[in-house]
């Protein structure tokens, strides 16, 4: 199936028949991006959520991609991700719900399957995995935010567990992203390898990939500068299940 800039499901409620809409956002001038901030806000921690006005240059980056799920003139749902061409990995920044029981996970998984298969494609490459942050509900103390029971930290681990994601053998951290430079410890460093068998990757490509991805962030703790030296020592990293 192509994938479309701007595809649709349609979705049978009783008599009447909706449409779940694919739409990506360019500009925080978009008519959808204030409503998907918000549910940003409501989704994840405070530190984890970038400021609105500072939105404006990733959106207008082309290289990243922030498509929002609208159902009935409303955001339900969102994910946004990128492809890096030159080390053949994708990164999945996230991938939120804001209603139940209208398929949205699916509908997002979906689309951005098609859309990096696409990416890959136009670069000449074959992608061998995707990156993803992965909430450890067994190690956060605050399980307040998720809004929805789908966004709950224990449902979004296992379920990304199901899809085929490990951890990275390390003890992660990543800087916050609203800039005050502190350090983030609450997650894992997940890939979804291609190959479902791979057991490790290579310790430079996780390090040029984190130098990469963070390089927006100039404040970094101390914490994860150790990470950083403890990766670029290493050769492989293990693959764990989540």
């Amino acid at each position: 199936m192509p994938f479309l800039w701007n595809g649709a499901i349609r979705l049978n409620e009783g008599e009447g028949i909706h449409l779940l809409t694919y739409h990506r956002i360019t500009s925080i001038r978009d008519p959808y991006f204030g409503s998907l901030h918000k549910l940003l806000q409501t989704i994840f921690p405070p530190e984890e959520v970038l400021a609105y006005e500072l939105w404006k240059e990733p959106l207008e980056d082309p290289s990243i991609h922030v498509y929002a799920a609208i159902y009935e003139g409303e955001v339900v749902g969102s994910t946004e991700y990128r492809y890096y061409p030159e080390l053949r990995v994708a990164m999945t920044d996230f991938t939120i719900i804001g209603k139940a029981q209208l398929g949205i996970g699916r509908f997002l998984l979906r689309n951005r399957e098609r859309d990096l298969q696409r990416l890959a494609e136009q670069s000449g490459t074959t992608s061998i995995g995707m990156f993803a942050e992965i909430y450890d509900p067994f190690r956060a103390a605050d399980h307040s935010f998720g809004g929805i029971s789908p966004m709950n930290p224990y449902v979004r681990r296992e379920v990304l567990s199901h899809i085929g994601y490990k951890r990275l053998n390390l003890s992660y951290v990543h800087p916050s992203w609203d800039h005050a430079g502190e350090a983030v410890t609450e997650l894992d460093l997940g890939f979804l390898p291609a190959d479902d068998g791979q057991q490790t990757i290579d310790a430079s490509l996780v390090a040029s990939f984190l130098e990469g991805y963070y390089s927006a962030l100039p404040n970094k703790p101390e914490q994860w500068h150790s990470m950083m030296d403890h990766i670029r020592a290493s050769e492989t990293i293990e693959l764990l299940p989540l």
